[in-house]
């Protein structure tokens, strides 16, 4: 099979950036592991995704915001950071913002299953689904995909968007900075006695961290990072074990707590690639910057990322050139690290501070929340990169 485009990963990231190219005149082939009717309707996975007001804006372009119901998406109308007893707690909220909350939560799979049906709609790519990808090359002309079963697809331009711990990557020969912080997450959805007015918690104790986001309703989206003996323990607890954990665990701050739906967990692991092209080939998504959840910037980077690529692919195309030229690339990794590597720095080096249970370390955490509760101008800062209120990139 012959293609201009080929996709390795039908997730958030791949499906953006097939969505964002569909009208270019290109031809587009996504590749995924998974069968087609689990992208078509993609189970809970614990996840919800904070998106950005720009990211909102670029979902809104596609058409794809509109598939989501009012049900699955809930305001976040201001954040806090919590250490451990410390009476501070730094908040961040939209000052003079017209009445706009912060971002907006939405479930993972949701998001999954509204760009999937974008796509699917709009016939942006063709689906190949159900075979993963054993091997890659790179050439002057072409890369070269193989599948299991055998069959191969050469394309112009491959683009790896399969997770932050991406097989493509690794075929392509291109390696990553990884951050294994030695924890597990369990996400999960808890209901709960007193309301969350929509403000989301990150709070740091004493040997855990546990995010509380608020969903619609009286419940919220629960994530708790423990170390991986902990995580397992906890999962193996009955619902109504497990809820009076929680509740014990977060100290009544929402009264008593109760399990709604499913567990899981995930490896708590920050990557960052030592490139975001090479011949023929771009990352994308968490195959190019796996973020760490604090700062809930994960898919907005995969988002602006593919907006980046898809940019500069379809100017390509309008002029008749080649969606893999080299420049083309270059521009998008450029622009793309540009973006992103400040924040992951500074994200890791904030999970590195309030992970560290020394006294230092709460010393640290204290000063560092206490400056910012005295500083105006730091929270308004970080404000204005949480909301990232620029102009969505046209997807015509």
């Amino acid at each position: 099979m012959r293609t201009d485009i080929a996709i390795i990963g039908a997730g958030p990231a791949g499906l953006a950036l097939a969505a964002l190219l569909g009208g270019s005149g290109l031809d587009v082939t996504l590749v995924e592991r998974q069968d087609e009717a689990v992208l078509a309707d993609p189970p809970f996975d614990g996840r919800e995704i904070a998106l950005t007001h720009r990211s909102q804006a670029i979902l809104r372009a596609l058409g794809a915001w509109q598939r989501l119901a009012e049900a699955e998406i809930a305001p976040l109308a201001e954040a806090r950071v919590v250490n451990g007893a410390f009476p501070l707690a730094l908040r961040f909220s939209p000052e003079g913002a017209g009445g706009e909350p912060l971002g907006r939560l939405v479930p993972n799979h949701a998001l999954r299953r509204s760009l999937f049906a974008t796509v699917a709609e709009a016939a942006a790519a063709r689906l190949v689904a159900g075979r993963g990808v054993v091997d890659l090359s790179l050439g002057a002309d072409e890369a070269r995909i193989r599948l299991e079963g055998g069959a191969e697809i050469a394309a112009r331009l491959v683009v790896a968007a399969d997770s932050r711990f991406s097989a493509a990557r690794r075929h392509a020969g291109i390696g990553a900075a990884m951050l294994d912080f030695g924890r597990s997450m369990i996400v999960c959805r808890m209901a709960h006695d007193r309301p969350h007015r929509g403000v989301a918690t990150e709070w740091f104790g004493h040997g855990q961290t546990i995010a509380m986001l608020p969903l619609r309703g009286d419940a919220s989206s629960a994530v708790l990072t423990l170390p991986p003996a902990e995580v397992e323990r906890l999962l193996a607890l009955s619902a109504e074990a497990f809820g009076a954990e929680v509740t014990r665990r977060y100290e009544g701050r929402l009264g008593a707590m109760r399990l709604v739906g499913t567990r899981h967990a995930y490896p708590l692991v920050a990557v960052y690639a030592h490139r975001f092209a090479a011949r023929r080939f771009a990352l994308l998504g968490d195959a190019a910057v796996g973020m760490h959840p604090v700062t809930a910037h994960g898919f907005n980077f995969g988002l602006s990322g593919a907006a980046l690529l898809a940019e500069e692919v379809r100017a390509a195309a309008r002029r008749g050139g080649d969606p893999g030229a080299h420049d083309g690339l270059a521009r998008y990794a450029a622009a793309h690290r540009r973006a992103t590597l400040p924040l992951f720095l500074a994200t890791n080096a904030i999970a590195r501070l309030y992970g560290d249970e020394s006294p230092p370390a709460r010393l640290a955490r204290a000063a560092l929340i206490g400056a910012g509760a005295a500083l105006p101008p730091i929270r308004r800062a970080i404000v204005a990169r949480l909301m990232d209120a620029r102009p969505a990139l046209s997807a015509g």
